[in-house]
């Protein structure tokens, strides 16, 4: 059977290894190691199943039928050409690459009870049986999403967004949302008691809003060359994955809770020429919620991100605040990162509640025009849905900034919260160069940071 491959660039640092420089030949080996997909050489295009490109027609028995022939035929390409296609979920399988054509928009279905039946998903860091993800594979090997078309979740102030609770986004008080005792309350109480995943039922009569693209369990993903728009929630989460490439992907996305890329539990990923432009995080490095954290125990690590460009967004490049199964080996390189609407550049945050660890942070070489509260935050008491005071005490260390430069540094240059209990340990700045921020640093229970030819608003910090 013939072959055809998806190919994707790989950068590669040619810079002379130093003692600074050296973690980075990691990275080159993590990208290394994650392996180019192949797939057999058949074709399956919608429109021979049915599809109709008016925009109205749903076409999810079409687009379902495309992908049960590839499979039968041992995997290959499915097709979706140029035009606007309205369907309800997409379910891949094994050795299928699912292709957009140039001028291609997928619409995603409005209409809840088109999500389900309910499966086996996550909401923020919880498992949990919901909603079918917009676009989902669960437990496959050797997936891929490409091409240069657009998936369009339609989420807006009339549909998905308003169970957030925020009137920005539509919420009319009264009505039912996420926050109500019997939706995330009832989750987070099923995570602490272990109650198994398929008595977690939530769905219709609930308000937890789909994933936009969920790979669930599966080896050897990739995503190239798309853009997400209007998502209902958080926009692409390889939950429990090893070996993805996200490539050349944009997110332009500005919902609640729009992370543009959640790495969680997974290992070996690789996120390349991208775009961010979010209403949450730009990328978000995560491993579980608490308890369910604790119970799955599998840290996210060996992550590579690198010649990406973040706008808008809460953070750039961000680790928790679901982080309870720890997070380590996390590379970034090569990025831009602008925007008035940029909260952080680097963000770590978590706090007693969710414990974990985030260690062998490496950031190197990242220009950036501006944020607003700061270049590097640090927040071992983040807060969300009130008080989050445990008995979990998480740990940050080995967190190092390398050849940055930033033009505008909003609020604070460096701020980090630690805890009395655990100090944040070796930080490190190296060549990194912070103008126009109004307060320097603010550094509370954290080792002294290691300053190396470094300077903020013009003033040399210099660690002898």
């Amino acid at each position: 059977m013939s072959l055809f491959t998806v190919t994707f660039s790989a950068c590669k640092s040619n810079e002379k290894v130093t003692k600074e420089t050296s973690a980075f030949d990691e990275a080159d080996k993590i990208i290394a190691s994650i392996k180019t997909l192949e797939f057999p050489n058949n074709t399956f295009n919608i429109v021979d199943f049915g599809a109709i490109s008016d925009g109205e027609t749903n076409n999810s028995d079409a687009i379902k039928k495309a992908i049960e022939a590839c499979s039968e035929a041992g995997g290959g390409k499915v097709i979706i050409p140029s035009g606007k296609f309205l369907t309800g979920p997409i379910h891949l399988k094994s050795n299928i690459n699912l292709h957009l054509e140039e001028g291609a928009e997928v619409l995603f279905s409005t209409n809840a009870k088109d999500y389900l039946p309910v499966v086996h998903t996550s909401y923020e860091g919880q498992e949990l049986m919901n909603y079918s993800p917009l676009i989902y594979a669960y437990k496959q090997k050797n997936i891929a999403v490409t091409g240069n078309g657009v998936f369009n979740g339609q989420a807006s102030n009339a549909n998905w967004w308003p169970w957030c609770s925020k009137e920005e986004y539509g919420y009319v008080k009264g009505t039912p949302q996420q926050k109500d005792e019997h939706n995330l309350p009832r989750l987070w109480a099923m995570s602490e008691n272990n109650t198994p995943v398929s008595e977690r039922v939530f769905g219709e009569g609930y308000q937890l809003r789909p994933l936009f693209i969920q790979p669930f369990e599966c080896d050897n993903v990739l995503i190239q060359g798309v853009t997400f728009t209007n998502a209902p929630f958080w926009v692409i989460h390889p939950i429990k994955c090893n070996y993805v490439r996200v490539e050349g992907v944009t997110v332009r996305s500005h919902g609640p809770n729009n992370d543009g890329c959640d790495p969680e539990y997974s290992k070996n990923v690789h996120i390349n020429k991208c775009v961010f432009d979010t209403g949450d995080d730009c990328i978000a490095i995560k491993s579980g919620r608490n308890n369910d954290g604790r119970v799955v125990n599998i840290p996210s690590e060996n992550i590579v991100v690198e010649n990406c460009d973040m706008k808008d967004g809460h953070g750039g490049v961000v680790m928790g605040s679901e982080i309870s199964a720890g997070v380590r080996n996390v590379y970034v390189r090569n990025c831009k990162m602008n925007s008035p609407e940029l909260d952080r550049a680097i963000r770590i945050k978590t706090n007693t509640l969710r414990g974990g660890f985030v260690e062998n942070v490496y950031v190197k070489n990242i220009q950036v025009g501006q944020v607003k509260e700061a270049v590097l935050r640090i927040n071992m008491y983040y807060a969300i849905y009130g008080p989050q005071e445990g008995n979990f005490m998480p740990s940050v260390k080995n967190i190092h900034l390398q050849d940055i430069q930033v033009e505008n540094g909003g609020k604070y240059g460096i701020l980090i919260k630690g805890r009395p209990e655990s100090f944040v340990k070796n930080v490190t700045f190296t060549n990194v160069h912070i103008k126009n921020t109004e307060t320097p640093m603010s550094v509370e229970n954290s080792e002294p940071v290691i300053f190396k030819n470094t300077t903020i608003n013009g003033k040399q910090y210099e660690t002898k």
